[in-house]
C-alpha cells in the first residue's frame, strides 16, 4: 500500500493541524449532523527515546486504520520543551507544542517546589491547547510530561489511553491510571502491580515496536559502516540519554571486544567520544538506520529499558543486559532484565562494580556458542507480543467513535 502521506489531493490543514484524508468522500464516515468526521488524537509523553518512539508505531497504525475505515486522521503531540524530544516529534511529521514539565520525584529535594510550580503551569497550559483543540482522545506514553495533560484531558472530558512499558509502573503512570479511561500494559503478570480498584481499566496490548523484522536489511547497515560480513557485530546501546556504566565497560575493553567482533556503539549525545579504530564506530545516536544494525548484529548490549526490549525482541537479536540499577531507577528495569534471564532468553550482568574481564569473558562466550543464541532466541519467542501498535490504535478509535456517532453517507 502507497504511504498515505504522499496522496495530497485529501491532505489539507484543518484548523492548526495537518488533517489526512485518504479516501474520497463517497467512503469517508460522517457523524449524525451529516458532517465529516475526524478522528482528532492528542498525543503526550517524553523524557527518554522510550516515552516517544513507540508511540510513532501507533501513530503509523491509525493513519493506516482511518485510511481503510474512510475517516480522516488528525494529530498533535503535547511535550516538553526539550529540543531532542521536539525534532524526533517533527520529524516524524508530528506537530509537536511544548508546555512547561517538573520532574516528579520519589526523594526529597529542594528541587521539588520549583518542580511543582512548572508542573502547575503546564497543566493550565496543558487545559487551555486541549479545550482549544478538543481532541477526541488523548494517548499518553508516560514520562513526567504526561501528567497535566492527563489530568486537564479528565477534567475536558476527553477519553484518555495511558501506557506502561515496564513491568513496574512508573510514578507517572500511578499518577495517570487515576484519571484514564483505558491502561495499557505489557504483559499479563504485570496487572498485579497496579491497585484492583482499577483493573477493570486494564488491557494487555504488549509494546510498541517502530521494527519490523522484514525490513531489516544486514546488508545495507555493513555497507554503511564499511564493516566485513564474516566478522560478528556487537552492538553497544545505553539508550537515548547515554549510559556511562556501560560506555565505560567498552572504552576499557575495547582491545579485547575488538578481536572478537566489530563494534557499534551508541554512546549517548552527552557522553560521546570520538576513537578511531578499525572495526569501531562511535555514534552519539542512532535513529532511523536501527532496523538495519539490529539485523546485522549478532549480540547487542544493553540496558534494558522495555522498548529497546520490544525491538530485540522483534528482530531476533540475543542479548546480554546491563540493567540500570536501584540507586538510579525504580527497579524497572532490573525486573525487565530478570523476566527474560529466567526463561533464558538474555543474560544480565548486574551490578556497579562489574569488572572488564567478566564482561568481556559474557560477551565472548555468546559470540562464540552459536548453540547458546539459538537457544536464547528459542526462549524469546515466548515474550513476543506482536501487534501492539495496532491493538493500541484501534483502541483509540473505538474511544473516538464512542465519544460521537457517526454514519457512512454517499456525499460529494
Amino acid at each position: 500500500m502507497d504511504n498515505p502521506l504522499k496522496h495530497d489531493f485529501y491532505r489539507r490543514k484543518y484548523t492548526n493541524f495537518e488533517l489526512l484524508c485518504i479516501l474520497p468522500p463517497s467512503l469517508r464516515w460522517y457523524n449524525l449532523a451529516g458532517e465529516e468526521f475526524t478522528v482528532k488524537v492528542c498525543f503526550t509523553g517524553g523524557g527518554t527515546g522510550g516515552h516517544i518512539f513507540p508511540v510513532f508505531a501507533v501513530d503509523s497504525q491509525l493513519i493506516s486504520l482511518t485510511n481503510q475505515t474512510g475517516e480522516c486522521y488528525q494529530r498533535f503531540w503535547l511535550g516538553s520543551r526539550s529540543l531532542q524530544e521536539k525534532s524526533w516529534v517533527t520529524d516524524a511529521g508530528i506537530p509537536h507544542i511544548s508546555i512547561q514539565t517538573g520532574k516528579l520525584r520519589r526523594y526529597v529535594s529542594w528541587k521539588f517546589f520549583p518542580d511543582m510550580v512548572h508542573v502547575v503551569i503546564g497543566f493550565f497550559q496543558a487545559l487551555k491547547i486541549l479545550h482549544k483543540e478538543q481532541p477526541d482522545v488523548l494517548f499518553s506514553k508516560g514520562g513526567f510530561v504526561s501528567v497535566p495533560p492527563v489530568i486537564a484531558a479528565r477534567l475536558l472530558k476527553i477519553p484518555t489511553i495511558t501506557h506502561e512499558s515496564d513491568a513496574i509502573p512508573g510514578l507517572a503512570t500511578i499518577i495517570n491510571i487515576r484519571f484514564a479511561d483505558v491502561v495499557c500494559i505489557p504483559f499479563e503478570e504485570a496487572i498485579e502491580a497496579y491497585p484492583k480498584k482499577i483493573q477493570h481499566k486494564v488491557i494487555v496490548t504488549g509494546v510498541p515496536t517502530r521494527m519490523h523484522l522484514e525490513q531489516g536489511n544486514a546488508a545495507r547497515a555493513l555497507h554503511k559502516f564499511g564493516f566485513s560480513e564474516l566478522r560478528p557485530v556487537l552492538l553497544i546501546l545505553g539508550g537515548s540519554q547515554g549510559a556511562l556504566q556501560i560506555n565505560n565497560l567498552v572504552w576499557d575493553s575495547l582491545e579485547e571486544l575488538l578481536k572478537i567482533g566489530q563494534i557499534i556503539h551508541q554512546t549517548g549525545e552527552r557522553t560521546f567520544r570520538t576513537i578511531e579504530r578499525e572495526g569501531y564506530v562511535s555514534i552519539p545516536f542512532i535513529d532511523n538506520a536501527l532496523e538495519d544494525i539490529l539485523a546485522a548484529t549478532s549480540v547487542v548490549v544493553s540496558r534494558s529499558g522495555a522498548t529497546a526490549l520490544a525491538d530485540f525482541l522483534e528482530m531476533h537479536v540475543p542479548m546480554v543486559l546491563i540493567p540500570l540499577g536501584l540507586h538510579a531507577s525504580r527497579g524497572d528495569q532490573i525486573e525487565n532484565a530478570r523476566r527474560l534471564a529466567t526463561s533464558g532468553a538474555a543474560v544480565v550482568i548486574e551490578g556497579e562494580e562489574i569488572t572488564k574481564e567478566y564482561f568481556v569473558s559474557v560477551v565472548k562466550n555468546l559470540v562464540l556458542l552459536d548453540s547458546k543464541r539459538r537457544g536464547m532466541l528459542e526462549a524469546a519467542r515466548a515474550f513476543q507480543m506482536s501487534g501492539a501498535d495496532r491493538k493500541i490504535a484501534e483502541t483509540v478509535i473505538q474511544l473516538a467513535r464512542r465519544k460521537s456517532g457517526r454514519r457512512r453517507e454517499a456525499h460529494g
